[in-house]
């Protein structure tokens, strides 16, 4: 099956500077000690503006719910936000947990999206929670979770049906329509583009990944989170993949959580602090972002320090050219075909001076 240049052209991404690849941006919108979510949020909007100017390939924001330090439980409504700041830089959920929500409801969601920044829309997509059970039980109104993501690739499929507008007659949702959405193109008198969103499985074991090859969809790996399962996974997904009219080949972008900082010890302060929020948010205590003040004066378990150790050993962290390094090395070995950073700091102020300097050190493009 050959694939549609456009298509494929929207999710292959082209390196700039000296990077080995392109590298984009993954948001979690976060809230540290003594901020708001509206701080975060105009953090966003600034540092997608950056990412823009600097050669960024695209931005994504990712659903988490009863999160106090991430701020990004409603995706769609954060990238309006983010289209209204940029001009070019694609933008996309990375992802938006199925399993939560109704597909028409996407399909609707990310059809508007469309239609607000044509051509510039991902719509990335996953099976996980994205928060606890309890919080997924009240989302989806049910407590049988298990079901939902049973259920992943029937509810990836009607999506689909839903976004291209083509579900076979005699199907119960045959006059149903997404709009905005290709309806209108067809309807007297319409101009509507028959464009959507290209669809992005993410994952962080291997269920998405041998799905994503199937479907010839291009695929996201969490190594930010799940480190040991990258090479794995990518594995599965390019040995299961077949060519589609998305992709003629395998396309996998890994998530990096990295920071970079003036100096080696700034770096490891700051990265010590965003441990300590998983810390707490894996022992079911959740909350905002620790100052570097707070993490180096907390009195560590020796559980605690094991877990930290292990954790930031995955975040590529120092200055630019330890980070540069690290990056580089990374994507040697996974031979990922794009890198979405993800820096998780206390303060909006680092995060930003982090893509700064990263962008400097591949010798990205210079803001205008």
């Amino acid at each position: 099956m050959a694939a549609d240049d456009t298509a494929a052209d929207e999710i292959r991404g082209t390196a700039r500077g000296t990077a080995p690849v392109p590298l984009s941006v993954l948001d979690l919108v976060t809230v540290g000690a003594g901020s708001t979510a509206g701080d975060a949020l105009r953090t966003s909007a600034a540092l997608a503006r950056l990412a823009e100017a600097r050669g960024y390939h695209r931005y994504w924001v990712a659903e988490h719910h009863s999160m106090p330090g991430v701020a990004s439980s409603s995706p769609a409504v954060i990238l309006a936000h983010l289209a209204a700041h940029t001009d070019r830089i694609r933008l996309g959920s990375g992802g938006v947990m199925l399993p939560n929500h109704a597909p028409l409801v996407i399909a609707e969601q990310f059809g508007t999206l469309e239609a607000m920044a044509p051509g510039r829309i991902d719509l990335g997509l996953g099976r996980a929670l994205g928060t606890d059970g309890a919080t997924a039980a009240a989302l989806r109104r049910t407590d049988r979770l298990n079901e939902g993501a049973d259920d992943f690739p029937q509810q990836l499929a009607e999506l689909v049906r839903f976004l291209d507008d083509d579900f076979p007659d005699g199907h119960p949702y045959r006059r149903i329509h997404a709009v905005p959405g290709p309806v209108q193109g067809t309807s007297p008198g319409g101009v509507q583009s028959p464009h959507r969103p290209p669809v992005w499985l993410l994952g962080s074991s291997g269920f998405s990944a041998r799905l994503a090859g199937l479907l010839g969809l291009p695929f996201a790996f969490a190594h930010h989170f799940s480190a040991q399962n990258t090479l794995p996974a990518l594995d599965l997904y390019r040995e299961a993949f077949r060519p589609s009219e998305v992709l003629d080949a395998p396309y996998a972008l890994i998530g990096v959580s990295a920071l970079a900082a003036d100096d080696e010890k700034e770096a490891r302060r700051q990265v010590l602090a965003a441990a300590l929020n998983m810390v707490r948010l894996r022992s079911g205590r959740p909350g905002l972002v620790p100052t570097p003040e707070e993490a180096e004066a907390y009195p560590f378990t020796p559980m605690e320090r094991e877990f930290v150790d292990s954790w930031n050993a995955n975040v590529v962290h120092g200055t630019p050219d330890e980070v540069r390094a690290g990056l580089d090395e990374l994507q040697k070995r996974t031979g990922a075909d794009e890198l979405m950073l993800t820096a998780n700091a206390h303060s909006g102020e680092v995060r930003l001076r982090s893509y700064e300097l990263i962008a400097d050190s591949y010798g990205l493009p210079a803001p205008a």
